[in-house]
């Protein structure tokens, strides 16, 4: 009997293992299926939208000639949005985008209001607020340049936001920034600001 009983607690504890969150790819490395891209209406560039944001061997190429953003058809909440990226071999320590979260209506705007986790690569991770208040924000740039790799090689941001709208940014699984703002859901995304940047395995995990 009481190997029953153990014996169906190792199964509990299985299907419980079973259950938990797991990252979920949201890019699929062969097309923008699911995302959508928005122009600057104003943009004098002749380039377009799929000219700039181009998926080439599982990689989102952003070649930063016109100035938008790529964002998820989905809204997410309490989640770990994870995704590598590098900016090329020549590029400078201003080279910049950044990862758009918790975007709100309206979304077709340059920018719209959001938590923006800075993509720019000297200060990668800090928090820039679009349109709303964040408090309590801090950005380590000892912490980053400590595990920032260099120009031409990959780097892994993971940015956690919780129910209460708590925002934690990790680089390279070292902590970097961390704030809290009233957003807590919305789309996630990537901005196009005049600099070539690459992204690949995106993904989004629930939070428990």
């Amino acid at each position: 009997m009481l190997r029953l009983a153990a014996l169906a607690l190792v199964f509990v504890g299985l299907a419980g293992f079973s259950r938990a969150a797991k990252p979920e790819p949201i890019f699929n490395g062969k097309n923008l299926d699911g995302w959508t891209i928005f122009a600057d209406p104003k943009s004098k560039v002749s380039i377009k939208p799929l000219e700039n944001w181009v998926v080439t061997d599982g990689i989102i190429v952003n070649k930063g000639k016109l100035l938008s953003y790529l964002g998820t058809e989905a809204s997410y909440s309490n989640y770990k949005f994870q995704f590598d990226w590098r900016y090329p071999v020549g590029s400078t320590p201003d080279s910049n985008s950044g990862a758009l979260i918790h975007m709100q209506k309206p979304l077709n705007k340059i920018w719209p209001v959001s938590l923006e986790p800075q993509g720019r690569y000297k200060d990668h991770g800090k928090i820039f607020p679009m349109g709303v208040k964040v408090t309590d924000n801090v950005f380590d740039v000892k912490a980053l340049e400590k595990v920032r790799k260099p120009f031409g090689e990959w780097n892994t941001t993971r940015i956690e936001c919780d129910k209460n709208g708590g925002v934690v940014v990790f680089v390279n699984n070292e902590r970097v920034a961390s704030g809290s703002s009233p957003l807590k859901e919305g789309p996630v995304g990537f901005q196009s600001e005049g600099h070539e940047i690459h992204f690949r395995a995106i993904t989004m995990e629930k939070l428990d």
